[in-house]
């Protein structure tokens, strides 16, 4: 909910308040993200939606709209402890972008963090790293700050 609500809704509602509002897309679509499965067990969740259904991008100074080309962002991006550094975000990445081209996408942004330090504390990965993105075939189109780059990828198709 962080990038779909304005900061002073979003921490008003923080905990149960972003759940329930979490559930309500869920239930009411279209679907906000996807989840990645390892068998039955989930092992990661990207939000990924029209640039349009996160607000909050449009705020920011370092990751404010690169053009005017029509976007889908890939906002949030995270893989369970177990399952990191397995390949599990770069299959997350690509069935994101394919969800995403299948729903009339031309183009998927992401933004994920370029940390300057090599272990990184995971909290602050919550948007994905950009050697992942990278591995997934996008490629920086933008960057206004030394860790955040803005990544795009084609939609094939």
């Amino acid at each position: 909910m962080y990038w779909r609500v304005p900061r002073k809704q979003f921490e008003a509602q923080k905990g149960a308040g972003n759940r329930r509002a979490l559930r309500k897309l869920v239930r009411e679509g279209p679907p906000p993200g996807l989840l990645a499965y390892a068998g039955r067990e989930p092992v990661g969740w990207c939000a990924i939606a029209r640039r349009e259904e996160f607000p909050v991008l449009d705020r920011s100074r370092v990751l404010a709209r690169v053009d005017d080309a029509p976007v889908w962002s890939l906002a949030c991006l995270y893989i369970a402890r177990g399952w990191r550094r397995r390949g599990v975000s770069q299959a997350l990445l690509r069935g994101a972008v394919e969800f995403a081209r299948r729903r009339g996408a031309r183009l998927v942004e992401g933004y994920p963090i370029d940390p300057k330090k090599k272990n990184m504390p995971d909290v602050f990965a919550w948007t994905g790293l950009v050697s992942g993105f990278t591995r997934a075939g996008f490629r920086e189109v933008a960057r206004r700050s030394p860790t955040r780059p803005i990544v795009r990828i084609a939609c094939k198709g």
